[in-house]
């Protein structure tokens, strides 16, 4: 805590002030309680993280507003009414035009305003870097540039409010909302199979759990993105005789969004022949019950979104347990949480895949010559129609519609190119609502802080396979995502990105089975339709008929295209976000890019400099002095980061990974004091520049090579035990490497340090010697993953054992000269076993260890990567060549 005096006034505030959660429906009795109310209300908005951000940012460094507090408390107090209306308006499709209009001003005052804290915030890191210079608050220029630019967003604070004012007090101006008793409704019904194609492998697989289980009540749940055919796949269940036969009782009940126990227990009751008018929710599970007490059942919940799992607990238990009888329940769902939270094992819930070439045409077929028995009857048809499918990415229910809207037109090839041609549209215009309207479904359920992050994936091309590392960046850099509790920002990243994943919104491309950490991921076209439609109407970005991205005064995000090269960005100033999607930048594209003013994220990698001067890139790059995230990760003809780096006060990531050509970073970068992430990973560095142990906030840092100290100009291990917020360390080992005494315990001093990784693969000579030196390490005391690589010594270091590193979940090993994994024995009668729940071995040849004694000495391991390991005994895989195995249901399978 410190104490902030603000013109005569004393506060005394947190350094990481944060609301404590509040009820929004309680009138807050106090100041404190307003507040907190504002900021829930706050987080609850697509504008949730910069207003946040805002906040904090004048609460922490409040020291940056003495000249300008009236200025400031004037533009916190009339937020107040904005984010009234906005906690009113819950869905921005169904506000009034008017509302639409003050919403993205209110966003783009918000921007205006985070860059004049920015403004602050930078001018005071130069303060502290060039202390000698006068203090800025001397400084009349900048005083009343920021106090004009403060006056002007007030004003335009006023603007917005009388716009809301009168939008709220006029009653013709109302909020449509769709018919709750459609929208929010439950249906039951009989509900028969629609046309279906390619759903063999996945009826086959279901019917198989429901006609061999011995369970009483079993459980399955079908996954997957609307209009994927999970509904389809449990009406063909519900219909298929097989099935029918096991069961006494049968019953479809339509969940829908809003979940109401007594609604889903009048249909199911009524779907057997029950009146349950005037019926409590207590009669009703009695009833229920009643009607079961003898009888097999098989529940169908379609399209179930949330679950009250107290109610779903009872439900399950007043199914009647008979040996011999099983009853089984069905849900899909477009949430894989929701069925977790449920209950339903992993193993039991399936996830229908996209249609493959031939069944996508197959199905297209049936819909657009249905009048021809589904027979095309013109090769000319076919070729566009085959096109139009293959845009269809799969998914059945575009396919579906999308072939009964050619189906009257069969006799107009004009009219299928037509519609070839203007395909974007119609997925944005209206005439494919059905498939658009059950994806919209989806997105307008998201948490705001979700929705924004969706969002961001709309500038990247179709089936464009993003890196996540590299979206998470841009997050962070643009203050979308917060870190909380413990975890960083980039931590809540990879957390926010899994939870679009299991909403089947996202698609994960290569992902690490152990903890679902997701490497590379894409969305569906559809999806992208989506969000480009909901991201040009928030004011985000701007695309043109075919979808792709166009350049706009107003645009906020930009991704770079070969379209776009050689013509001029302008002056675009409200461009936050710039990703560059070529991969060769010439003189003439830097020139073109302009002063892009606002700009806090930068992505160019994997790009080729060569034609371009580094100190002619980073003279532009050094001119963006709200920059917070540079990416330059595999970028060619980079040899050297130069001095002017230090103009970059705002930096918090600079990834500089697989730059093959960079020999050195210029040590002004120690300067950089609110940098959070330096990746220098796979470069031919020697060494990085002393001074980095006085960054402060560094959380990760990759590509450290650990020195001795007899190298003055280098970076030193001891340096990095001043880091006390740093949660990754990857450190390389070379020939120059030393420990010295002074250095053995500074991992120790690391307590938030989660994720370790140390390469061998620098040691060339005495590499015996150099691993002997990392013996005596003390390790930080919090670890959950240690990697090591390239360990070319027979045992594992003295400390990586079971007593030392009591929190490690996590252990890989890859390419070395390990003989055993034995664990450490204190004295003949204790044997200490691990808590590793995850092992990962590669390349290990001379590794002799048996699967028996590798299971007493792990046993609550739950996950194993195995791969040209050859001594390994009595393993359940191969351990020549990749092998997965996963321990489900106390069983250890393969996959």
């Amino acid at each position: 805590m410190r104490s902030i005096t603000l013109a005569g006034e004393s506060r005394t505030l947190s350094k990481t002030w944060r609301p404590s959660p509040v009820d929004l429906q309680t009138k807050p009795s106090t100041k404190q309680g307003r507040r907190q109310i504002k900021q829930e209300a706050i987080m609850s908005q697509p504008v949730d993280a910069m207003l946040q951000n805002l906040f904090q940012l004048v609460k922490n460094e409040a020291q940056y507003a003495l000249d300008f507090k009236v200025e400031f408390d004037k533009m916190e107090s009339r937020l107040d009414l904005m984010i009234a209306f906005m906690i009113d308006t819950e869905n921005l499709k169904n506000k009034n035009e008017v509302a639409k209009a003050a919403i993205i001003k209110l966003r783009g005052m918000i921007y205006d305003a985070d860059n004049v804290l920015t403004d602050c915030i930078v001018r005071d890191e130069y303060k502290k870097y060039r202390s000698c210079f006068h203090s800025y608050l001397s400084d009349p220029l900048f005083l009343y540039k920021t106090g004009k630019k403060l006056k002007d967003i007030n004003t335009r604070i006023e603007q917005i409010e009388k716009s809301l004012g009168s939008f709220q007090r006029d009653p013709h101006h109302t909020i449509h909302t769709e018919d709750s008793s459609h929208a929010r409704g439950f249906m039951s019904q009989d509900s028969y199979p629609s046309e279906t194609v390619g759903l063999e492998a996945d009826l086959k697989k279901i019917k198989g759990w429901i006609l061999d289980t011995q369970e009483t009540l079993l459980q399955i749940a079908i996954v997957g993105m609307g209009g994927l055919g999970k509904t389809t796949i449990a009406q063909k269940i519900f219909h298929d005789n097989e099935v029918l036969s096991r069961f006494d009782k049968i019953i479809w009940v339509t969940v829908s969004r809003a979940f109401r126990e007594e609604h889903v227990l009048k249909r199911m009751l009524e779907r057997l022949g029950k009146k349950v008018s005037g019926f409590d929710s207590s009669q009703l599970l009695g009833e229920f019950q009643q009607v079961l007490a003898d009888k097999t059942c098989l529940i169908v919940m379609d399209d179930v979104w949330e679950m009250n799992m107290e109610w779903w607990t009872t439900l399950c238990s007043i199914f009647p347990r008979r040996d011999g009888k099983s009853s089984c329940i069905i849900i899909t769902t477009r949430n894989e949480n929701v069925a977790n939270d449920m209950g339903i094992e992993n193993s039991r819930i399936h996830k229908p895949d996209f249609l493959n070439y031939i069944d996508s045409w197959s199905l297209f077929s049936k819909f657009a010559f249905s009048s021809n028995k589904g027979i095309c009857p013109n090769p000319k048809f076919e070729k566009i129609g085959k096109d139009i499918t293959k845009k269809c990415g799969g998914l059945p229910l575009a396919i579906k519609t999308i072939g009964a809207l050619l189906a009257p037109k069969i006799e107009s090839l004009a009219s299928w190119t037509q519609t070839w041609e203007s395909f974007h549209d119609l997925t944005t215009e209206g005439r494919n609502k059905s498939v658009m309207a059950s994806l919209q479904l989806s997105y307008d359920e998201l948490p705001s802080h979700l929705k924004q992050c969706l969002l961001s994936f709309s500038i990247y091309p179709e089936d464009f396979e993003v890196r996540t590392e590299q979206l998470i960046h841009w997050w962070v850099g643009e203050g979308l995502i917060q870190g909380k509790g413990s975890k960083s920002a980039i931590e809540m990243g990879y957390e926010y990105l899994l939870q679009l994943v299991k909403r089947c919104l996202v698609e994960a491309m290569q992902q690490r089975r152990y903890d679902g950490r997701i490497y590379n991921c894409k969305i569906h076209d559809m999806v992208r339709e989506l969000i480009s439609m909901n991201a040009q109407e928030e004011a985000f970005c701007s695309f043109d008929e075919k979808g792709q991205q166009r350049l706009t005064e107003e645009c906020r995000w930009l991704g770079f295209s070969n379209a776009m090269q050689g013509k001029p960005l302008g002056n675009k100033s409200k461009i936050r976000a710039l990703i560059l999607l070529v991969s060769n930048i010439v003189k003439h594209d830097l020139k073109n890019f302009g002063s892009l003013t606002s700009l806090r994220v930068l992505d160019i990698s994997n790009s080729n400099l060569k034609e371009i001067n580094a100190e002619e890139l980073f003279k532009w790059i050094s001119s963006l002095k709200r920059l917070a995230n540079l990416n330059l990760a595999g970028v060619r003809g980079l040899e050297s980061v130069p001095s002017s780096i230090r103009k970059l006060l705002n930096l918090q990531l600079l990834v500089l990974t697989k730059c093959v050509d960079l020999k050195s970073i210029h040590p002004s970068i120690t300067t950089l004091r609110r940098l959070i992430l330096l990746d220098s990973r796979s470069c031919p560095l020697e060494n990085l520049p002393r001074g980095l142990g006085g960054l402060s906030n560094l959380q990760e840092l990759s590509g450290f090579m650990v020195m001795s100290q007899s190298k003055g100009n280098c970076c030193q291990l001891i340096e990095l035990g001043e880091l006390k917020q740093m949660r990754v360390l990857r450190i390389n080992l070379s020939d120059d490497t030393e420990v010295s005494e002074n250095e053995l315990n500074v991992l120790a001093h690391l307590e938030n340090l989660k994720v370790l990784g140390i390469d061998a693969g620098n040691c060339k000579r005495n590499t015996s010697e150099i691993l002997k030196k990392m013996d005596r390490l003390v390790p930080p005391p919090a670890l959950q993953e240690l990697y090591l690589r390239n360990y070319r010594h027979s045992t594992l270091p003295l400390w990586v054992c079971p007593s030392r590193l009591t929190r490690l979940q996590y252990l890989s090993i890859e390419n070395g000269d390990l003989i055993n994994l034995a664990p450490e024995v204190e004295d003949d009668n204790h044997h200490i076993a691990w808590n590793i729940e995850g092992l990962c071995l590669k390349f290990l040849a001379r590794l002799d260890v048996n699967w028996t004694d590798l299971q007493n000495d792990m046993p609550v391991l739950r996950y194993m990567e195995v791969s040209h390991c050859y001594k390994l005994k009595g393993f359940p895989c191969s351990v020549k060549s990749q092998s997965v195995l996963e321990k489900k249901s106390g069983f250890w399978r393969k996959n």
